[in-house]
């Protein structure tokens, strides 16, 4: 299968001044990193914080420009977009962000948060785009009559199926999910999840997921690949890399997850 996704060699170095005199400091957030989605899979890009694993996600869209590599999406070389053509393929990828505290404008209503993006790409009539809010939102497990809400007046994970409401109103392709539930309660998050897996059912869309919880990403991800200071040390099939992981790091990660078991600890020793 021809994939959706297509990244080869990305890196991403940020350059930081230290003082007159002293010589400038790189970054190497992202360093050489290749991989491939495709279409109606969910590949997940785990490892710790500041492993640059979110870098990478904002490279592929190019809300952070890349240091080098190639980005192809459906054939197309994203990295050679000029703004216009840039602007349109927003309408095939879209982002679901990490908080949904801060990611939603708190001046806004619901209803227009969704409606953003279809009112920046001139989709339809005024009518026709409040029909299609409603639909977004019967469709993340909201209310349509909560339109006129701000975002301090829904719950956590209400506010996150808002900020998927958003991404999906311009009917992408292709979806970035940076750690979309880890800012929420436990409780609430795999609902969140669920929401994902069944939206990816009904309208075959293709995630990258980032996440730092290797239990939500076993219960999500097709393939996985992890990161460690910048690089992608192991990609594989879920069951196979929790099953045999190859990288010392990856088995690193895989022992740190806490068992539920609570006599696992006593069998153990």
């Amino acid at each position: 299968m021809t994939p959706l996704l297509e990244v080869a060699g990305l890196s991403k170095h940020f350059v930081t001044r230290r003082g007159w005199l002293r010589p400038p400091h790189t970054v190497r957030a992202v360093e050489d990193v290749s991989f491939a989605i495709a279409p109606g899979e969910t590949f997940a890009l785990v490892g710790e914080s500041g492993s640059g694993k979110s870098t990478t996600g904002r490279c592929v869209l190019r809300l952070t420009e890349p240091t080098s590599g190639a980005v192809r999406f459906d054939g197309e070389d994203v990295l050679a977009f000029p703004p216009k053509r840039l602007r349109a393929a927003r309408r095939d990828m879209q982002m679901v962000f990490q908080d949904p505290y801060t990611s939603l404008n708190p001046r806004m209503r619901a209803g227009a948060i969704v409606a953003e993006p279809l009112e920046i790409h001139r989709v339809g009539s005024s009518a026709s785009r409040r029909d299609r809010v409603a639909e977004l939102l019967a469709l993340v497990g909201l209310d349509a009559a909560h339109m006129s809400r701000y975002p301090h007046e829904f719950s956590g994970g209400q506010r996150q199926r808002l900020g998927l409401a958003r991404a999906l109103a311009l009917e992408p392709k292709f979806l970035v999910a940076d750690e979309p539930v880890s800012a929420l309660d436990v409780s609430i998050q795999a609902q969140v999840i669920n929401l994902l897996m069944d939206l990816q059912a009904r309208l075959g869309l293709t995630y990258l997921f980032i996440a730092h919880d290797l239990r939500l990403v076993r219960h999500i991800a097709t393939r996985v690949g992890v990161m460690h200071q910048g690089r992608l040390v192991e990609v594989g099939p879920t069951a196979e890399l929790f099953e045999r992981p190859a990288h010392p790091y990856t088995q690193q990660l895989l022992a740190s997850i806490p068992s539920l078991d609570p006599d696992a600890r006593r069998r153990a020793s």
